[in-house]
């Protein structure tokens, strides 16, 4: 397993102005605040947090290197490169890894009915290109893709597919996968599941919420490590109560204003999403000041 690679990521929130446009100064404030305030160990980066799929190819190596470049060299990176167009996701590949990404991240390919040997091919292809070690996002919820036991195990033949972003509620299929392949890196990517998928021996998470609420992130998985379930669940009961709330004023737009609340620039999210409804602002704020957030 890439031991290196264990640990919790932000899934990095990229802040645009109102022309779609990224701000810089601000994603690197974002950055800082999930490395240095939230305590977390790595980025995950060009994710769906990051409004990837709504970015141009220019505008998605601007994040790369506006990210990688505000951080140390012992932060963690993980680059999300995946693309319905193969060759795009190539060269955002080799560009990530030239960039000194740790390794690349893509999700299973999406919209068309794709066969797995089409899957594994776009996997293989991406690797042969870019040299570089690759995480599976699996993510079947937003890509209809389901991965099977089998299919894993014939990815995971190749020793450059060193894990997966688990973005899945399908615990009995996470079981399998950890103890079929107990030698790579299992990461959850469901913030409101963090409890139940470190019980079931995930390596690490990767979350949106986690650019805010990453301390509480932290405690949930060593205490579930640790054996100390209840008090981890009582933890995930006030992080889920955080989820259900920004989930229902919106997302992205609710995280950008907590982190406004820090003094730290983030922006709007990327039409066609809308931005932070003022309507909200008073729920919010009893939201920042009940969890301290």
């Amino acid at each position: 397993m890439e031991e290196n690679l264990k640990g919790l990521y932000a899934a990095l929130l990229v802040p645009f102005d109102e022309k779609g446009q990224v701000k810089e100064k601000g994603l690197v404030q974002i950055v800082q605040n999930a490395i240095e305030t939230e305590g977390l160990d790595g980025l995950y980066v060009n994710g769906s947090s990051g409004e990837n799929f709504l970015l141009n190819k220019e505008q998605k190596k601007q994040v790369f290197k506006v990210a990688k470049e505000a951080v140390n060299d012992d932060v963690k990176m993980i680059a999300q490169v995946g693309s319905l167009d193969l060759n795009e996701a190539i060269e955002l590949g080799k560009y990530a890894t030239e960039l000194g990404y740790d390794a690349i991240s893509a999700v299973t390919p999406f919209y068309y009915p794709f066969s797995f040997e089409e899957i594994k091919d776009y996997y293989f292809e991406l690797i042969e290109a870019t040299q570089n070690n690759l995480i599976i996002y699996a993510i079947p919820d937003l890509t209809g893709v389901n991965i099977s036991i089998d299919q894993f195990g014939e990815l995971f033949n190749h020793e450059k597919v060193v894990g997966v972003k688990y973005t899945a509620p399908n615990f009995f299929l996470l079981e399998r996968i950890r103890k079929a392949y107990p030698d790579k890196l299992i990461l959850s990517g469901f913030d409101e599941m963090l409890v139940q998928a470190a019980i079931s021996g995930v390596d690490g998470a990767i979350g949106s919420t986690y650019n805010v609420n990453g301390r509480r992130a932290r405690q949930i998985f060593e205490k579930a490590k640790n054996g100390e379930i209840e008090e981890a669940y009582q933890i995930q009961h006030d992080t889920n109560d955080i989820i259900e709330n920004v989930l229902s004023m919106g997302i992205y737009s609710t995280l950008k204003e907590i982190l406004a609340t820090r003094g730290i620039d983030g922006g709007v999210p990327k039409r066609p999403f809308k931005p932070f409804d003022e309507d909200n602002r008073e729920k919010l704020g009893a939201l920042i000041n009940t969890y301290n957030l």
